[in-house]
């Protein structure tokens, strides 16, 4: 449970005590959620659970709740948000316009609230109300079922996963990355399968959990990363810079990241990415990512799920999108 000890560690004193006390690191958390005059919530074990303050434990949630269950303040909110900013919000000015702050390990906060606008645009967050600390994990080894499907007489097909939000895409494509990088072996055949040079736009942090332009979490050895950097500028950065064989990038869907990907796919490069979806059909019902599977951008797509628990993959299809299968074994 070492990244729940982690995110423990950057909460205020008070809400660290309460989250030490009620035994939290013994659970495999996903999310914290913070709600103003709420419930402090956890998910895990699919399932919803709150914090009954005066037993120090977790209950599951149910109804309501009653007078036992801690209810998160206005200062709980304002702590932990100058907290795990270590009292330096005005850094994180450009995060937090775009609604998240993402912290040492690659562990995500979601803010809302109530936002200032400036030209019909979102200028800043005023007041904020609502946390969503997303607690990030690497799972070494979680793509090796994935793997055989998207290669093809060793060679990495471009590859797109789809999942709804929560169900473990971003943990499975750091994964692939590492492999690609370092290189595999076919379990089938025993044939090793060359590393390539990746390139990655972690335009969130959450890939590579960068401190310093350095990556903390492990994406293989031949790895270049962009930290911070817009997905699609950084595409056409890394291919004019570090010549990469393939680019990895998390949660696709703007025009200007679809304009990018054709960049990349002109230039022969391999692409990893992840969208949020249900499935490939309902990526056709979105004008962007419907151009993309036209223009048969990817020749793999993986379909996640969170039935059973986060990683399931109910299926792979080609460019296509013809059903190939699924793993024999779900992360």
């Amino acid at each position: 449970m070492e990244e729940m000890e982690q995110v423990i560690r950057m909460f205020p004193q008070r809400l660290r005590s309460l989250l030490k006390q009620a035994d939290t690191l013994q659970f495999p958390a996903e999310e914290l959620r913070l709600r103003v005059g709420q419930p402090l919530l956890m998910t895990a074990r699919g399932k919803e659970w709150w914090l009954a303050e005066k037993r120090q434990c977790w209950e599951e949630a149910a109804g309501y709740g009653g007078q036992e269950i801690y209810r998160v303040s206005e200062e709980d909110i304002r702590d932990t948000l100058e907290f795990m900013s270590r009292y330096s919000l005005y850094a994180f000015h450009e995060e937090l316009r775009q609604g998240f702050l993402t912290i040492a390990g690659g562990h995500r906060i979601g803010v809302a609230g109530q936002v200032v606008l400036e030209g019909g645009r979102v200028k800043n967050l005023l007041y904020a109300s609502f946390l969503n600390v997303r607690i990030a994990r690497q799972l070494p080894g979680c793509g090796d079922e994935v793997l055989p499907w998207i290669y093809e007489q060793g060679e990495l097909c471009s590859t797109l996963l789809i999942s709804p939000p929560g169900c473990g895409k971003t943990t499975l494509l750091r994964d692939l990355i590492r492999q690609a990088s370092n290189g595999w072996t076919c379990k089938e055949n025993g044939r090793l399968v060359r590393g390539i040079t990746v390139g990655v736009v972690d335009e969130r942090s959450e890939l590579g959990a960068c401190c310093h332009g350095c990556p903390q979490n492990d994406l293989g050895i031949r790895t270049d990363v962009l930290d911070a950097c817009p997905k699609a500028e950084g595409i056409m950065m890394l291919i004019r810079s570090m010549a990469p064989r393939a680019v990895a990038v998390d949660e696709i869907g703007s025009i200007q990241d679809l304009e990018a990907i054709r960049y990349g796919k002109n230039c022969g490069c391999r692409l990893l990415a992840t969208v949020h979806g249900q499935s490939l059909e309902d990526l056709r019902q979105k004008p962007i990512l419907k151009e993309l599977i036209q223009e048969n951008v990817f020749r793999r797509f993986v379909v996640l799920s969170g039935k059973g628990g986060a990683g399931r993959v109910e299926g792979i299809f080609d460019a296509q999108g013809r059903y190939l299968g699924k793993p024999s074994a779900d992360r």
